[in-house]
């Protein structure tokens, strides 16, 4: 009870209050209650901690997100991410200040007059969109109303690469092709004889069905009132003969 105690007040001074406190319990889950040394932070407004006393090795770094309520794990750096997964000890701060201070005891051993210090030359600033360094995660969330969660507005197109044939490339979408409708206003239109099926009312089945049934049966009815002839009065006709009425 103590400790817990000890907790809420430590947590309150730490969040600057009970709104601070609060906030954090209902955004962080259990940040509140998780205290380190602040180590930094980066574009996105994310903060960075480490507590290499109180927690073990793997839970001893965490990052406390900017915008919680819209928070994906590829707004982290990868310069932060490396530093979250242990993979280096130095923060990016530590590591630039580290370069500065390797350059200045740098012995040159030509005069450069070219205005960068790096082979690749001028570089354009880049930023990623809502600091989002997965670019692959910027995509709609379908039906055209964008994705609220990383910023896409509605109608923007999708941030990621898809190979050629890609059904979510647009240039090799296959247009709808209607050939024919079941209305003169253009309504039903239909793209195959399986959909102009599909489309059908039915009554207008019945319809059809009963003309098929009528074509079927006009030849039969017709042949029954027709008067058949013999033999001698058809060999008559077609030498060329009349019959007499």
């Amino acid at each position: 009870m103590t400790s817990i105690i000890q907790n809420f007040r430590h947590a309150l001074k730490y969040r600057g209050g009970w709104r601070g406190l609060l906030e954090h319990m209902y955004t962080n889950g259990d940040y509140p209650f998780k205290f380190g040394t602040y180590m930094g932070s980066d574009a996105a407004g994310n903060r960075y901690y480490e507590n290499i006393v109180d927690y073990q090795l793997g839970q001893h770094r965490w990052v406390e997100p900017g915008d919680a309520d819209n928070f994906d794990s590829s707004q982290v750096p990868p310069e932060w991410q490396g530093w979250l997964t242990c993979m280096n000890d130095a923060t990016p701060a530590m590591e630039e200040n580290y370069i500065e201070d390797k350059m200045k005891s740098l012995k040159v051993g030509e005069v450069s007059h070219a205005p960068y210090r790096n082979i690749v030359g001028h570089q354009e600033p880049f930023f990623n969109f809502h600091h989002m360094h997965n670019q692959s995660q910027i995509r709609s969330r379908g039906y055209n109303i964008g994705n609220h969660v990383v910023g896409l507005p509605p109608g923007a197109p999708d941030a990621y690469y898809t190979q050629p044939g890609s059904p979510y490339n647009e240039a090799f979408l296959r247009k709808h092709e209607m050939i024919g409708s079941l209305d003169q206003d253009g309504g039903r239109a239909y793209k195959s004889e399986m959909w102009k099926e599909r489309l059908k009312t039915a009554a207008e089945k019945e319809a059809e069905k009963k003309a098929e049934q009528e074509t079927w049966t006009k030849p039969y009815e017709t042949a029954k009132t027709v008067e058949r002839l013999s033999a001698r009065e058809q060999a008559i006709l077609a030498r060329g003969g009349s019959l007499a009425k």
